[in-house]
């Protein structure tokens, strides 16, 4: 059994750690509203514009774009991973790491172009055969709007120059503060939906279809990559939030026993003391 000097040196460490894990999941907690309302915000603007997308899409009639082309994987697909900067948050990371290399894997014939946003797919990826094509780290407010903008910009001039033949994003849905589920979401080509799925009304074009459709589908983008990165921030907060809420817990169930043992030592200790002194006595008296 360790000494109680020792007991007590393990007893304040753990203390000082539930103390920092306590105030990092109060931080995590008040970050978490802030994002919590701003992907649940965005999130019925996204929807209808997809379903106003898909519906001009599929109406527009002999419009051909070649953002709604699509063709066999043969060549190049863009995947955007988003992940964190840092880490105590739990399986966060790994899940998206997981996810992403599962989609690595299936389109194995094919080059991948990797964009890492957050250092942990940058670290992750480097040093893997796919590589790093294109870093976005140590974001101290995390992904914005700005971002977003380039992205999409790149990743619709290269798909409609034939570069790429798809382009996916690997992010962290958020569900709420214990479930964050890894999406992987194809933002191009984008997929006009069946006949039998549209809404019977249609809409009043103006400007034309094609100068309507063509600016719908660089927002589409830009929107989809926007709210990506508002889910991600939300699941991260999310997940490092109950990730610091389970380290406390297991800190205070750590000192309790590490306080039982103390007692133990202790009382070890004290009964020694008591057999020195009878044994002492006894001599005595012999």
């Amino acid at each position: 059994m360790a000494s109680l000097k020792t007991i007590r040196k393990r007893i304040g460490s753990v203390k000082n750690t539930q103390q920092i894990t306590k105030a990092m999941k109060m931080v995590a907690a008040a970050k978490l509203r802030r994002a919590q309302e701003a992907a649940q915000a965005a999130r019925p603007y996204a929807e209808k514009l997809a379903e106003l997308l898909r519906t001009v899409a599929a109406r527009a009639g002999d419009v051909q774009h070649p953002l709604l082309a699509t063709r066999e994987v043969e060549r190049t697909i863009d995947v955007i991973v988003i992940t964190s900067d840092r880490g105590l948050c739990g399986g966060y990371n790994f899940n998206l790491i997981r996810k992403a290399e599962a989609l690595i894997a299936e389109h194995h014939g094919a080059a991948v172009r990797l964009t890492a946003i957050g250092n942990k797919a940058f670290v992750h990826f480097r040093k893997r055969p796919v590589g790093v094509a294109e870093e976005h780290t140590h974001l101290a407010a995390g992904p914005d709007h700005a971002l977003a903008l380039a992205l999409a910009a790149r990743v619709a001039r290269d798909f409609a120059a034939g570069v790429t033949d798809g382009a996916y994003l690997v992010y962290s849905q958020f569900r709420s503060a214990i479930s964050q589920v890894p999406t992987v979401e194809q933002i191009l080509p984008v997929v006009s939906p069946s006949a039998e799925d549209l809404p019977q009304t249609d809409y009043i074009y103006e400007p034309d279809a094609a100068t309507l459709l063509d600016r719908l589908l660089r927002q589409y983008i830009t929107t989809s990559i926007d709210r990506a990165f508002l889910e991600s921030i939300a699941s991260e907060h999310g997940a490092r939030m109950t990730a610091m809420e389970n380290a406390t817990s297991n800190a205070s169930e750590m000192i309790d026993r590490l306080t039982l043992d103390m007692n133990r030592a202790r009382q070890a200790a004290i009964t020694t003391e008591l057999m020195e002194i009878v044994s002492g006595a006894e001599a005595l008296k012999g």
